[in-house]
């Protein structure tokens, strides 16, 4: 698993016309190749009836994956130019699809270049851009009578308080960081003055919004 990514929130759509051609761009934000196919084969069969359907993709699963299809248009003018809009953008984990519907007038390959790479950036800008950080759910246990002040120290750290139970204990689950494990035991400890059981959960990835 990454330490932390930059992709997309959910998904994202937009369009453009060249020489009366129309490009229909689709991005969605996915976990693993498997994914990556679905999403290209309900475009598919949604514009069953275009030209065209290229699409762009990577994803880090065990390695990099990384793959395109120029669907028929000219070699390299399709596939292509949207991966280098994906690669500039730096995200991952995100496939792109763009649906053309020829409009009668050739464009050529600089002009098929130009075309399917400015879909394909219009749906990203589209799109909300957002930082996927790998984080361990750490669970604390400590009495009522020292909630205020965990509850001020954490939220001064920046860490994300997940979830918080009030039973015969307050049992509190904090989003922390892979690398920050040690540290944010350091601060819990040193705030509660070690009153606390410290107990670590799963990995999973925190959202972070950047636009």
């Amino acid at each position: 698993m990454q330490k932390e990514y930059k992709t997309i929130l959910g998904d994202s759509h937009a369009k453009y016309e060249e020489k009366k051609s129309k490009f229909i761009a689709h991005a969605k934000s996915v976990s693993d190749e498997k994914e990556a196919l679905e999403f290209i084969n309900s475009k598919r069969t949604e514009f069953w009836d275009a030209t065209h359907n290229v699409f762009s993709y990577n994803v880090f699963e065990e390695n990099f994956i990384q793959r395109s299809s120029d669907d028929g248009e000219p070699q390299g003018t399709a596939g292509l130019p949207v991966m280098e809009i994906i690669n500039k953008s730096g995200l991952q984990n995100i496939v792109i699809v763009v649906t053309r519907y020829f409009g009668g007038t050739q464009l050529g390959a600089s002009g098929l270049i130009r075309a399917y790479g400015k879909s394909a950036s219009l749906c990203i800008d589209a799109a909300v851009i957002i930082k996927k950080v790998l984080c361990y759910e750490i669970n604390l246990m400590f009495e009522y009578s020292l909630i205020g002040k965990l509850q001020n120290n954490l939220m001064q750290k920046g860490y994300e308080i997940k979830n918080t139970k009030y039973e015969k204990d307050v049992e509190m689950t904090v989003l922390v960081p892979y690398d920050e494990f040690e540290k944010f035991t350091g601060i819990v400890n040193e705030a509660l003055n070690a009153r606390v059981i410290i107990d670590v959960g799963d990995k999973v990835y925190q959202t972070i919004k950047l636009t």
